[in-house]
């Protein structure tokens, strides 16, 4: 069955940095687009990045561009989201997804938690 798992998360002090990976299985990978998403506490699920199946291209909303990089390894299954000039703003959950399609997920992981505070 489909599994994906988050790790890497924990606290970062502003201005610190932090790799999230989410390791994959029970798919073919490298046929999938993939995706980061993080939820801040109280608000509801925001999209941070996608990525092609073939690292062709990567997207992400405005409020990480230039500070957040997503990448992905096929032959180990595994996507990565490097994550710079941490601040308090990025406090979230955050979860990889299989991507469909644009804006069209099918699978997510448990999450991994992200805190930035001093």
């Amino acid at each position: 069955q489909v599994q994906l798992v988050e790790s890497g998360g924990g606290l970062a002090q502003p201005g610190g940095s932090l790799r999230l990976t989410c390791a994959a299985s029970g798919f073919s990978f490298s046929d999938y687009g993939m995706a980061w998403a993080r939820q801040a506490p109280g608000k509801g699920l925001e999209w941070v990045s996608d990525i092609y199946f073939d690292n062709s291209a990567t997207y992400y909303v405005d409020s990480v561009k230039g500070r957040f990089t997503t990448s992905r390894d096929n032959a180990k299954k595994t996507l990565y989201l490097q994550m710079n000039s941490l601040t308090p703003e990025d406090t979230a959950l955050y979860y990889c997804a299989r991507r469909l399609g644009s804006a069209v997920y099918d699978f997510w992981g448990q999450g991994t938690q992200v805190t930035v505070s001093s």
